[in-house]
């Protein structure tokens, strides 16, 4: 192998995959978007760090997060949460009670937001879809299980 395709392997950045971007509107609440506004700053800072360390695989990770980041600040779309509370809507917090007597309590976010381990759903999740529009006392079926709305906040 000569010297000068060597030295091109050693100088070349390894480009990643771009990270998915859903094709579904980019919804999100105050909170989500001070999230993304966040990660960005912190994706440039890293960014930064990685060129001024000449750290290649570091560069490469922060460059397609930053890009992932930034094309989701730029379709963001704020929601502000609307005073009427007596439907589900997104930025509701919706506690159902399932057919097995399970009680949960999710906030409906955007999708960049939801971790349902911790109590936030994507506004694109059947659950979600499913509850939209619906008032306390109605019931709605995903995935072959009941959920009765108790509490819409």
């Amino acid at each position: 192998m000569s010297r000068a395709f060597v030295k091109e392997l050693e100088d070349a950045v390894e480009e990643l995959p771009d990270r998915p971007i859903s094709p579904h509107p980019n919804l999100v609440t105050p909170e989500g978007l001070a999230r993304i506004e966040a990660e960005v700053a912190r994706l440039q800072q890293e960014h930064a760090a990685a060129h001024e360390a000449n750290d290649r695989a570091a560069l490469a990770r922060a460059a397609r997060d930053l890009r992932y980041w930034t094309a989701r600040r730029a379709s963001a779309q704020l929601v502000t949460v609307p005073s009427d509370r007596s439907k589900v809507h997104f930025g509701a917090t919706v506690t159902v009670v399932r057919d097995d007597g399970r009680r949960q309590t999710f906030r409906i976010v955007g999708e960049d937001e939801a971790d349902p381990a911790h109590g936030t759903l994507s506004h694109v999740s059947p659950l979600a879809r499913a509850l939209f529009g619906k008032d306390v006392g109605d019931t709605v079926e995903v995935a072959n299980s009941q959920a009765e709305i108790v509490e819409i906040a």
